[in-house]
């Protein structure tokens, strides 16, 4: 095997009506750049690759080639990347992929298909990443770095210093807006008196402040008394 056959076997998963269906949901990316490859159907092919990489010889290099082979041409194959890393689960070798195929990722799915199991039981080592890369000057290294504080720092781990680093995040993108919203809608679910703060206080932009009031009100984990309040915290 080889890198080469790695991506020719996700033309052989090819499924052209989901291609279609999935460029329409990325539009940064350019449509001729998806092949259609159904997620449960990579992440099948990204745990296959690695159990077999780690007894055939041919398939480590093919595999440590592919991950190598950046920037990749097609949306699948950072998809397939995203979930190879996810399969390995020593945190340094984790790290150290996680580090090398960010700059590369163009894309709001393939950025949140890293979830890193690798990473939960290793989070006091995994922060100093995250803090670095919330200063990112690359959309999806920030996204990415949001989205790792609102999965992994949201619950036992969580410390109010989080939210101030979040709401410091100030940017034009649309996509690292979403997920300060998202992550300020999560951090009134899980920790309301310490996040409602920043809602009342007008601390994020206008429309990221009001989106994040719509996906908390939308979300059972608050209670109806909370949503009430929460709608009168609308910016007009």
């Amino acid at each position: 095997m080889t890198k080469e056959d790695i991506t020719a076997r996700l033309f052989e998963l090819q499924d052209t009506k989901y291609r279609d269906f999935q460029a329409k949901l990325i539009p940064n990316i350019a449509p001729d750049s998806v092949i259609g490859v159904r997620t449960p159907a990579l992440k099948a092919f990204a745990k296959e690759l690695h159990k077999a990489a780690a007894s055939d010889e041919k398939t480590a290099l093919a595999v440590s080639d592919f991950l190598s082979s950046l920037p990749h041409k097609y949306f699948d194959q950072n998809q397939l990347h995203a979930f190879l890393i996810n399969e390995e689960k020593d945190f340094e070798k984790c790290i150290s992929r996680v580090e090398a195929f960010l700059p590369y990722v163009d894309n709001w799915a393939t950025c949140d298909q890293a979830s890193t199991r690798a990473f939960t039981k290793h989070k006091s080592e995994l922060l100093p990443y995250i803090f670095r890369w919330i200063k990112s000057d690359h959309t999806y290294t920030v996204r990415f770095a949001i989205g790792k504080l609102m999965q992994l720092f949201l619950d036992e781990d969580f410390k109010p210093q989080y939210l101030e680093m979040v709401a410091a995040v100030h940017s034009e993108e649309y996509y690292i807006n979403m997920m300060i919203a998202w992550y300020f809608a999560t951090a009134l679910a899980k920790q309301y008196e310490a996040a409602l703060p920043y809602i009342e206080k007008n601390r994020l932009e206008k429309w990221t402040h009001n989106k994040a009031i719509q996906k908390a009100i939308e979300s059972y984990r608050i209670t109806d008394e909370q949503k009430a309040y929460l709608r009168t915290l609308k910016i007009k």
